[in-house]
């Protein structure tokens, strides 16, 4: 869930930075206008090595992935909180297919969460997950324009 208001921006300035400091290869850095950062490479192209990374970091859109997967769980906790559920865990694993061609856009993403909790009614985690596909996860819904979505869960009693 974002806690950005409506009209409000977000930034984010990426940087090349090579491959250990060397003009080739590539790797990058992003600086977030929240004051983070996040190394992203390639990976590495024995065909092409100076299209190729060095696989020192997450790739650009395994970034995507994660950036998705937080969004949605941040979601999922704070709605099973908001409904004053015993959450004590929550972990998604996202499984992606991209396109043959370029654009190699998602096409299909699948979603599995473990809940974790005292007494979790499965259908309130199912509606927490719905609500955040359909409501309130700006990446997912964002992701959904050229791929399909689907999620399952399961709940573990702690």
């Amino acid at each position: 869930m974002d806690s950005a208001k409506a009209g409000s921006s977000m930034e984010c300035t990426v940087s090349w930075t090579g491959a250990l400091g060397t003009r080739s290869g590539m790797g990058f850095v992003a600086e977030t206008g929240s004051g983070h950062t996040l190394v992203m490479d390639g990976a590495p192209d024995a065909d092409k090595p100076d299209h190729g990374g060095q696989n020192l970091a997450a790739r650009p859109l395994e970034t995507v992935l994660a950036g998705t997967g937080g969004c949605t769980a941040y979601d999922v906790v704070l709605i099973l909180r908001r409904g004053r559920h015993d959450v004590r865990g929550c972990s998604v694993k996202l499984t992606a297919e991209r396109a043959a061609i370029d654009p190699k856009v998602f096409t299909r993403i699948h979603m599995h969460f473990s809940v974790s909790g005292k007494a979790l009614p499965a259908a309130a985690v199912e509606r927490a997950i719905a609500m955040s596909h359909e409501k309130y996860c700006s990446a997912s819904i964002m992701l959904g324009k050229t791929a399909e979505i689907s999620t399952s869960f399961e709940l573990l009693e702690t």
